[in-house]
This record gives C-alpha cells, structure tokens and sequence, in this order.
C-alpha cells in the first residue's frame, strides 16, 4: 500500500511540473548562458524582453476577451452566429471581424482556439485568420498609391481567396 500511495504521489508532482518544464529550462538556459558567455546572454535578455513587451497587451487583451467568453457566451450561442450551419450570418461575421481585428494573428489563436472549443467551425475561424489580410484604416494609403479600382478589386479578390482558403481548411481539417 505505501508503494501505491508512494506512486501516487510522484505522478502528482509530475502532473503539477509538467507545465513548468519550459520555463525552467529556459532559465536553467539563460543561466548557463550567463555563466560562459554573458554579454551575449544579457543581449538575448533584452532582445527577449523588448519582444515581450510588445506580446504583453495583445496577450492580456486576447485573454480578458477569452474570459468574457467563457463567462457571457454559451457553445449554443457560438454554434449558432459561428457554427457549421450558421450560414451567410456567420460568413458575414467571422468576416467582418477577421477585417476589423488588429494585433498580431497569433495574439488571436487562444481565443480563436477557445471559439473552437465552445462550437465555432473550422471554416469559419480560418476565413477570420484570411480576413484580416484587409485594414481599413490602410484603405486611404491604398487608394492613394494604386487608384479605387485596384483597393476595390484587391478587397474583393482577398475576401474571396479568404473563403476558398476557409474552405479547403473546413474539408481537410474536418473531425
């Protein structure tokens, strides 16, 4: 009986390492680094840090929105604006938000992986990802450097390569 509980135990702790392998091997590697080559260690450090500075906020914002999720939005409500049969609606939407949403894609993927979770198809979180290729706020520069015909066609011909490529991603990656 010890010999159980005594492996119980050591499967418990490595359950509650397990998520903290990473770090500690990054720090068991910056410290080896500061040890035999420090200048370029502390140069790595700071390299590490101005990245994440920058990752920092969209981070932070991607996971306060994944928390009003999870909290004000059931699976039902997300099957039903982003589901497999959420039609044009969801088309519309997870377009309209690919288009409006700012910040680095991957900033993006714990939320959108959560979406996934909750019901939201594969088609409709890769046409988001596709989307966002279009920003209105570079719509003027566009216009001014290639002309409305050019902005307008690149838009259309963007949002379309965007759900040919949602498309692809919804047969291929289907469960």
């Amino acid at each position: 009986m010890s010999r159980a509980k005594n492996s119980s135990s050591h499967m418990r702790f490595i359950t509650l390492l397990r998520p903290w392998l990473f770090p500690l091997g990054v720090i068991i590697l910056y410290g080896l680094g500061l040890m035999f080559a420090p200048e370029n260690t502390h140069k790595a450090l700071s390299i590490s840090g101005s990245i994440f500075k920058k990752l920092a906020l969209p981070i932070c914002f991607a996971i306060i929105v994944m928390v009003l999720f999870n909290r004000f939005l059931s699976p039902a409500t997300i099957t039903n604006f982003l589901g497999k049969n959420a039609g044009i609606k969801g088309v519309v939407l997870s377009s309209l938000a690919g288009v409006l949403s700012m910040g680095p894609v991957y900033a993006w993927y714990p939320l959108l992986k959560t979406l996934i979770d909750k019901g939201a198809s594969k088609f409709h979180v890769a046409n988001f990802i596709g989307s966002r290729s279009i920003k209105p706020f570079l719509l003027p520069v566009l216009v001014a450097y290639w002309g409305w015909r050019f902005a307008l066609l690149f838009i259309l011909m963007s949002l379309a390569g965007s759900l040919i490529v949602a498309f692809i991603v919804s047969v291929c990656c289907s469960d």
